[in-house]
This record gives C-alpha cells, sequence and structure tokens, in this order.
C-alpha cells in the first residue's frame, strides 16, 4: 500500500532580497492498494513529476510523509523501480546486460541475474532481441526494455514519468497496451504521469487529476477500463464505449478547470463515474 500523508514540497530560490519560496506541491493525501494502476494528471507544471519524485525518494518532502507498506520513503530504495521518459539505457550493454544490470549492481551471480532478466524480456515480448545493441531498436522496444529493467529488480511499486511521451501515436497506443498486460501479469502497483487524457483514462484504475499554484489533488476518480482490456476486450473497442467517450470528455473539462485553479484540499470522489476496479481484478 501507498500512503501519501499531507505532503508539500517548498522550493527556494535566489538570495537575500530576491530569495523566494515556491509552493510546488500542498496537502497531497492518497492511499493506494497494493495491485492498482495510479494515474497522475493535470495542466502542465502543475507538479505531476514533483509528485511522482517524491514517491520514488528522489526529492524530499518539505512537509507529510510517503509510506509503501508501512515503510517510510526517504530516498531511493530497491521498493521502487523507475521508468524514465528518456529511456536511460547503458549503450555500452546489450538488452540483456541492461535488463540485468540493477542485479549485477546488488551483486547477484550472472546466472541468477540474467534469468531473471530474460523472463522479464518475455513478459515484455523481447525474448528475441536480448543480445542485440540497445541502438539497434526502435524507440517502443527501448520503452519495453527500460520497463523489463525495472521490472527486474522485483520492486513494489512501479513508477513510470511520461514513458510514452516521445513516441508516435501507434506505437504510443502498443505501449499503452503492453502496460496493461504487465500488470496485469505481474501483480504489480502502477503510478505513472502522463499529459494525455484518453491514455490516463484507459490506464488508470485509479485517476487524480491535480491543479496547480500550488498544487494538490482535486480529483480522484476509480475507473475499470483498463481492467476491462486486460481481461482480454479489445482496446479499440474499450475507446469507442460511448462511456469512455463521456468518461475523456469530462476528465478533459476538469483539467481545462484546474489549469490555473487552486486545490480544493482532500481528494474527492468522482461524479462523473465511479467503477470498483479492486472487485473485478
Amino acid at each position: 500500500m501507498l500512503e501519501l500523508r499531507n505532503v508539500g514540497v517548498r522550493y527556494t530560490s535566489g538570495r537575500g532580497a530576491s530569495r523566494r519560496q515556491t509552493d510546488a506541491l500542498s496537502g497531497i493525501d492518497l492511499t493506494l492498494p497494493a495491485g492498482r494502476l495510479l494515474v497522475i494528471l493535470g495542466p502542465s507544471g502543475c507538479g505531476k513529476s514533483t509528485l511522482l519524485n517524491v514517491i520514488a525518494g528522489f526529492v524530499p518532502a518539505t512537509s507529510g510523509s510517503v509510506h509503501l507498506d508501512g515503510r517510510q520513503v526517504t530516498g531511493p530504495g530497491a521498493d521502487r523501480g523507475v521508468v524514465f521518459q528518456d529511456d536511460a539505457l547503458l549503450p555500452w550493454l546489450d538488452v540483456l546486460g541492461n535488463t540485468a544490470f540493477a542485479l549485477q549492481l546488488r551483486g547477484v551471480p550472472k546466472a541468477e541475474r540474467e534469468a531473471q532478466a530474460r523472463r522479464s524480456l518475455a513478459l515484455v515480448g523481447l525474448q528475441d532481441f536480448e543480445h542485440h545493441a540497445v541502438w539497434e531498436l526502435s524507440g517502443g522496444m527501448r520503452q519495453r526494455v527500460g520497463i523489463a529493467r525495472a521490472l527486474t529488480a522485483d520492486p513494489a511499486l512501479l513508477l513510470m514519468d511520461e514513458p510514452f511521451g516521445a513516441l508516435d501515436a501507434l506505437t504510443r497506443e502498443r505501449m499503452q497496451e503492453l502496460l496493461l498486460k504487465v500488470w496485469r501479469a505481474s501483480g504489480k502497483t502502477v503510478a505513472v504521469v502522463t499529459h494525455g487524457v484518453e491514455e490516463a483514462v484507459f490506464l488508470a484504475t485509479d485517476l487524480i487529476v491535480m491543479s496547480r499554484s500550488p498544487s494538490g489533488i482535486s480529483r480522484h476518480l476509480a475507473l475499470d477500463f483498463g481492467h476491462r482490456h486486460a481481461r482480454g476486450e479489445p482496446a479499440r473497442s474499450v475507446k469507442s464505449d460511448p462511456a469512455f467517450i463521456a468518461v475523456r470528455e469530462e476528465v478533459l473539462q476538469l483539467v481545462h478547470a484546474q489549469d490555473g485553479a487552486r486545490p480544493g484540499g482532500a481528494a474527492t470522489a468522482a461524479s462523473v463515474v465511479s467503477f470498483h476496479p479492486a472487485q473485478e481484478a
């Protein structure tokens, strides 16, 4: 379980008379049960990546606390795996070497770490590319290696910051479907930052819409569309469903409404639509 309790982040810039403080996050409260897929959505500059970095332990919270499975997050840890928008692969290692790298750093024996890496590569459909150089791969394939690398470390929580933002539209849709497949198969808790409204509605079991100045959670919606695809319904069928279209348009309006608005405090239940994905897991 992921718990955020009154989390705030304040940045200080300048010196002397020009010194100023800016609240990047304020009053973030969130409880995410294990096995859910959280998507963080909001206008540009609202603190989405800052929130993800606080959970990852890269940015310390100025106030409040973050707990994962009852343990307070005080810095980066092996219980959290991160997939960046830039795949950040090591060009001198092949696909298998990149995927096994985290276990190599831990001192895991070669045979054991490579066996785990191969299982992760099979999960993302790259079992036939383990000895390819990373520069031989397409953008989507490189992102799949990044996901496999994070999974190989067996984190409790997988964090993804705009992982598909640099991909073309068709590849991006395929990667969305792959993420749902991996999430369903691995049972991992996942948190994703995105600017894409349709992507957010399609992926999320829990969708939070953030506002800015200072940023907080404006709405928290429980959705079931990703579960429908993970259970076998085609993506196009899900996305063309009038219920999906209605939620997508309502969320788009929420994002536009929050652009420049102050947060409304604690997250509220969705009035747009409320499914109960945990019952279907």
